[in-house]
């Protein structure tokens, strides 16, 4: 079992940044790919970004190019999501995930595990 743990978020004016992290616990010997998913009230979740487990490559949603960057301290079993000029329609929860094998980043079903989620909420 892996147990996620998200944090950072809060409320931001447009144009902000802010930085979530996910912290891992559990089985994290067994190293996982790791994404970031969100989800805005009355829409489905949706991806936003992924990683894979050694960190050199990166998936992004079109929405969050150039805007979003995800990196990882595997040493710390931490995910990290840097947002930049963000947009009131960025205003979603944010969940992150483990997955063992990753085959489609931007499914969610492809994910193992999820932590509880953190509200971002940015003002106009």
């Amino acid at each position: 079992q892996v147990h996620l743990v998200e944090s950072g978020g809060g409320l931001v004016q447009a144009g902000g940044s802010l930085r979530l992290s996910c912290a891992a616990s559990g089985r994290t010997d067994s190293n996982y790919a790791m994404g970031w998913f969100r989800q805005a009230p009355g829409k489905e979740r949706e991806f936003v970004l992924g990683i894979s487990r050694s960190g050199r490559t990166t998936y992004y949603a079109d929405s969050v190019k150039g805007r979003f960057t995800i990196s990882r301290d595997n040493a710390k079993n931490t995910v990290y999501l840097q947002m930049n000029s963000l947009k009131p329609e960025d205003t979603a929860v944010y969940y992150c995930a483990a997955s063992a094998t990753m085959n489609q980043p931007s499914n969610a079903a492809s994910y193992d595990y999820w932590g509880q989620g953190t509200q971002v909420t940015v003002s106009s």
